[in-house]
């Protein structure tokens, strides 16, 4: 290996932070060829993880790391999502079965790629994307040495009811939102006055006002599209006139 080949190296794992991902369109862009990256390979510095994707040869990969690699090298948009969110804000997770899930949200125009799907990293990979918020409302939080794109709180419950019943039970939500006495109202009000779902709306309603937080008397209900017709959410369940709505007999009895 010359000196220019040891030098860029060198640079090369300045910038590597351990967890992390490389791609090749990032390293091309910064001076990478394929063949120089082949050289790094052959002499045991990195190791390939799926096709364009590499890492430092013997480093443990973080899922958060490898995304934040991901959204900052290739400029995606990919974040943590739904109870996942919620968990990193400091509020109480929610505790499925077995190995632990972590949902990523991503845009509909990208695809999820190969090595999420495949890789086993510590956390369950659980995807989804929506269009049901014309205002997404994403944040930063630092997780380690990373920066990770997520839902704020207030969508993230939001992005819970869009998911159930079939990630999550109602009852279980609910156990949630009693947690939730610190979300912004103006924030709660800016997301159900640019959301066409009408479903999370009249469940976020409900439920909020059930669970007698403060924030949900600063809301004004009168700019909040809640929708004609009515909704069955529960087999067997109990109609609620005011919402339209028909859930769960074990949360309308939950006090």
């Amino acid at each position: 290996m010359n000196i220019e080949t040891k030098d860029k190296l060198n640079q090369l794992l300045k910038c590597w932070q351990p967890g992390g991902l490389f791609f090749s369109s990032w390293l091309k862009k910064n001076g990478y060829s394929d063949q120089l990256m082949q050289q790094y390979r052959n002499s045991g510095w990195f190791s390939t993880l799926s096709k364009g994707v590499m890492y430092r040869t013997g480093d443990k990969l973080s899922s958060f790391a490898a995304i934040s690699s991901y959204n900052n090298q290739v400029n995606k948009g990919f974040y943590v999502g739904a109870h996942s969110a919620l968990e990193l804000s400091g509020f109480n997770h929610y505790v499925p079965m077995g190995k632990p899930v972590l949902m990523i949200g991503h845009p509909q125009e990208d695809e999820v790629p190969d090595w999420m799907k495949k890789y086993d990293f510590e956390y369950e990979f659980k995807f989804f994307s929506t269009k049901a918020f014309q205002n997404t409302q994403l944040t930063f939080v630092n997780k380690g040495d990373f920066k990770i794109l997520m839902s704020v709180p207030e969508q993230a419950f939001l992005e819970c009811l869009l998911l159930a019943p079939n990630q999550y039970a109602y009852i279980d939500l609910f156990y949630i939102m009693e947690q939730l006495t610190t979300l912004r109202a103006e924030v709660v009000q800016l997301l159900l006055e640019n959301t066409d779902n009408i479903k999370i709306k009249r469940l976020f309603l409900y439920m909020a006002k059930k669970a007698g937080h403060n924030w949900y008397n600063r809301l004004d209900i009168s700019k909040v599209d809640m929708g004609t017709g009515k909704q069955k959410l529960a087999d067997n369940g109990v109609y609620l006139p005011e919402y339209m709505i028909t859930i769960p007999k074990e949360l309308y009895e939950y006090e």
